[in-house]
């Protein structure tokens, strides 16, 4: 089985526009002669690699403790599509998907809003993208929205660089925040080895 690391760094990784960049300070350092390293972080919950809840944009919606466990582990599909997709993309890639989609698209590919309403009446659980976004610019909050409102989950900012297309067994549970709209997650893709059976 092979293993692919598909999280951004959370330290490293620019934030999205208007977003509090991510701190570090150290406030125990060996080489300064104290017995040990300490270190604290300063983060928006949106940063890096991340799970968006839908409280995110709904104020009803479940914050990030309280979506099922199961919703960020199991089969799932990537595509490799550039650009925004529409109701009429997905009607087309559904049948194909598992019940999580990561879409593939060098930080260009989001989804419209006609593409949430869409996946809102599919089995999907949660789409994931290697943008920093899963909704255009200037549509994010009815594409967010709708998702929000069919318990859909967002995984934001991945690092898709070296997976293929194809069919994997993702695990991508976020940091437990209690009553937080998102949090950080360290996302991974298992990959079944092929061979002679």
């Amino acid at each position: 089985m092979y293993i692919h690391d598909i999280s951004r760094d959370v330290l490293s990784t620019p934030v999205y526009e208007g977003d509090p960049e991510t701190r570090v300070e150290f406030i125990k350092k060996i080489d300064d002669g104290d017995e040990f390293n300490l270190s604290a972080i300063s983060m928006c919950s949106h940063a890096g690699t991340h799970i968006d809840a839908p409280l995110h944009f709904c104020e009803d919606g479940s914050p990030v403790d309280q979506i099922r466990l199961n919703t960020f582990y199991g089969k799932c599909t990537v595509i490799s599509v550039e650009g925004i997709l529409t109701g009429e993309d997905m009607d087309k890639l559904l049948p194909y998907c598992k019940r999580r989609i990561l879409f593939h698209g060098e930080g260009k590919t989001f989804l419209s809003h006609s593409a949430a309403i869409v996946l809102a009446s599919s089995r999907v659980v949660l789409v994931g993208t290697d943008a920093d976004s899963i909704a255009p610019s200037f549509d994010e909050e009815r594409t967010h929205r709708e998702l929000a409102r069919a318990g859909i989950v967002a995984l934001e900012n991945l690092n898709l660089s070296n997976i293929s297309d194809g069919e994997y067994d993702l695990c991508a549970f976020p940091l437990k925040a209690c009553g937080l709209e998102a949090a950080p997650c360290r996302a991974i893709l298992f990959e079944q080895e092929k061979g002679i059976n």
